[in-house]
């Protein structure tokens, strides 16, 4: 399939490219059309500190390419990417090497969620960088079943938030299984976010969700401004484009490199669910 038509369909609609080159024009795209970016270098749980030096190396490339073309865009990092799975320190340190060439330009950086066993790890790293350069934002799963606790210690820290759903498969003794139980997960944690967090951003394709959003932003005084709108590339470009004519932020990950396929094909292994929508979002939205 990774070399098929259809092989080349899916990449070229959910993933910018295989090049760094190919994922800037994509984020010229986006902001000639009024969306911000985050962009992500593919390529999680290396094995070797050579390709976590790599993950490091294309991270600040991506940065300096960023700063070149005065693209107003956030970096997202998966801590395996450092190194997490092979020396505690020397992942702290590219991660902190990241953040703090990030701060330097005034850019932040997006520290993404992996399965449940890396939670409590990414948290301690992402309060950390906090508190060294205050330019980091933390991913949030809301089917996971401690996240409502990590939100309140995320808010009382002023760190800010990304709320995802989440997609990983996860058991039940740590995660719920029911969409239901997910959906009122994620809207009390969104609510939560409007109370008391900083910079939220409300992650999701759910449109009645994101209409939520906008109710609960207005009745608590924010402005546009004071939150944002996050999407996968490739999804729900009308509602994107929808949300920014109404003067909301919207920020769109943009993901790249040559790691696209075992990327797709484990995102669709974790939720087979993902193998429909994907084939819906190829084939109309």
């Amino acid at each position: 399939m990774e070399e098929s038509g259809g092989g080349e369909r899916i990449r070229s609609r959910f993933v910018a490219g295989q090049t760094l080159g190919e994922a800037i024009a994509a984020c010229r795209e986006l902001r000639a059309a009024g969306i911000l970016a985050t962009l992500d270098h593919l390529g999680e749980n290396v094995t070797t500190e050579a390709d976590a030096d790599r993950s490091l190396g294309a991270a600040l490339t991506a940065l300096g390419e960023l700063d070149r073309e005065g693209i107003a865009a956030t970096i997202s990092v998966k801590l395996t990417q450092f190194g997490m799975d092979l020396d505690a320190g020397l992942f702290r340190n590219r991660a902190e090497a990241l953040a703090g060439t990030a701060a330097a330009s005034d850019r932040r950086v997006e520290i993404d969620m992996e399965s449940s066993r890396y939670t409590a790890a990414t948290l301690e790293v992402a309060g950390r960088l906090h508190g060294m350069f205050g330019n980091t934002r933390a991913v949030i799963q809301a089917y996971l079943k401690r996240s409502a606790g990590d939100i309140d210690r995320l808010n009382s820290l002023g760190i800010p938030v990304r709320l995802c759903k989440g997609a990983y498969l996860e058991g039940p003794e740590v995660a719920f299984a029911a969409k239901t139980d997910v959906d009122a997960s994620y809207r009390r944690l969104m609510g939560e976010l409007f109370r008391r967090g900083s910079s939220p951003a409300i992650a999701t394709h759910d449109e009645a969700i994101i209409d939520e959003a906008i109710a609960l932003a207005s009745a608590k005084g924010l402005r546009p401004e004071d939150f944002e709108f996050q999407m996968l590339y490739g999804v729900r470009r009308e509602l994107q484009q929808r949300l920014v004519s109404r003067g909301y932020q919207v920020r769109v990950y943009v993901p790249y490199g040559e790691a696209w396929y075992p990327y797709f094909m484990r995102r669709l292994a974790e939720r087979p669910a993902n193998v429909w929508f994907a084939i819906r979002q190829i084939t109309g939205e």
